[in-house]
């Protein structure tokens, strides 16, 4: 495995930390504010073709690697992980599409996805089923050239302001894994509506809420694979999806060791900056070694994801120990700013809210640790 990036890697890099530091960073704070959805940034980043950066050329993509997808969003996540949830929306909207999708649907939607022309979410999660996909309610029911979605989600990214969802639902309820299939449903569809916009913690430039299906019609046509193959689509993109998750973390962990690093050199107590002090070096080093170590765990998931390698095991370790780094380093940026830090005032108690969703977003830090050792007892 190569640790350096490639001259390609760092292309990608270098526009999305110019585009995050002069056009992001200094509205991330109004983002959270505000909890409204930044459209207009949400353009800027499909004119510098921020969106499509891992998939093919032929559908709108820049034709690079995960990799270069990573070490851009990493960028975006250090200065407001609300715009790295946006971007990480629309690569597990993507991903399903060009795993399972036929080449029409890959015309129709997957290229406008690519381009940023339209904005996607993954509506897998349910009222009753977070942590255990296998119990949606979700239904789907052949009536001739249409099947007929009956069923709720909730915690959708993206809820009310995407243009296509992919929507998974049991076929055969019977078969279980067997019988969940996923389908691509337009916004406006007849018999589809949005319910219960989150005023979430942290996170709050994303729209996050839940979808609702009453007799709505989608065509044959809008069946991604074929009827069954929905939880194995599912699972697929969750593996990518939780290498974009570990990434906003080391973003988010980042974040906090250059905002304490500078508080600490210029916050004066006992007449000398509380940088000089042990128990503040101790923080600080301990973040530099935590973060390091999570990217690390981040970039070879990547990398094995580009080689074509199983990297279940390898995502889910990412995922896991970059959430927790990501909120021991906030827990312990806003500890260095003191009573500041516990200030809207203050980035690091930003960073902490965010931190705080990274632990149970795209599957909590317990199915991790479930899906590690179920990893290592494979073979054993």
């Amino acid at each position: 495995m190569e640790l350096e990036l490639n001259e390609r890697d760092r292309e990608f890099q270098s526009v999305a930390r110019q585009f995050a530091e002069t056009e992001v960073l200094p509205r991330a704070a109004e983002i959270d504010r505000k909890g409204k959805f930044p459209s207009d940034i949400a353009r800027r980043m499909a004119e510098l073709e921020l969106f499509g950066i891992p998939f093919p050329r032929e559908y709108g993509g820049a034709g690079a690697t995960l990799m270069s997808y990573i070490v851009m969003l990493e960028e975006l996540a250090r200065v407001s992980a609300s715009i790295g949830f946006l971007s990480s929306a629309g690569l597990i909207t993507m991903f399903p599409i060009l795993y399972a999708g036929s080449e029409a649907q890959k015309e129709i939607y997957l290229k406008p996805l690519c381009t940023g022309d339209k904005l996607g979410a993954f509506a897998l999660t349910e009222p009753s089923a977070g942590s255990d996909p296998l119990s949606i309610e979700t239904v789907a029911v052949r009536e001739g050239d249409e099947y007929v979605l009956t069923g709720k989600k909730a915690f959708i990214t993206n809820t009310a302001v995407a243009d296509i969802y992919i929507v998974f639902a049991y076929t055969d309820k019977d078969k279980k894994r067997k019988g969940m299939s996923a389908f691509i449903v337009e916004k406006r569809t007849k018999g589809f509506s949005f319910t219960d916009i989150q005023d979430m913690v942290g996170m709050r430039g994303c729209i996050v809420g839940g979808l609702e299906f009453r007799d709505c019609r989608v065509p044959k046509e809008n069946l991604l694979g074929a009827e069954g193959d929905g939880f194995n689509i599912g699972m697929a993109t969750l593996d990518r999806d939780r290498i974009a998750t570990s990434c906003i973390g080391v973003g988010i962990a980042q974040a906090c060791l250059d905002v304490s690093k500078q508080y600490a050199k210029e916050r004066k107590q006992f007449a000398q900056p509380i940088a000089n002090f042990q128990a503040v070096q101790f923080m600080l080093a301990d973040m530099a070694v935590e973060i390091e170590a999570a990217r690390l765990l981040t970039y070879k998931a990547a990398y094995l994801a580009d080689s074509g390698t199983r990297f279940t095991k390898e995502a889910s370790m990412a995922k896991l120990y970059a959430s927790e780094v990501a909120f021991r380093a906030a827990a312990n940026a806003v500890q260095i700013h003191g009573g500041y830090g516990c200030t809207k005032a203050c980035p690091a108690e930003r960073y902490l809210r965010d931190a705080r969703i990274l632990s149970i977003a795209v599957g909590t830090s317990e199915i991790q640790r479930l899906v590690i050792a179920r990893e290592e007892l494979r073979h054993f």
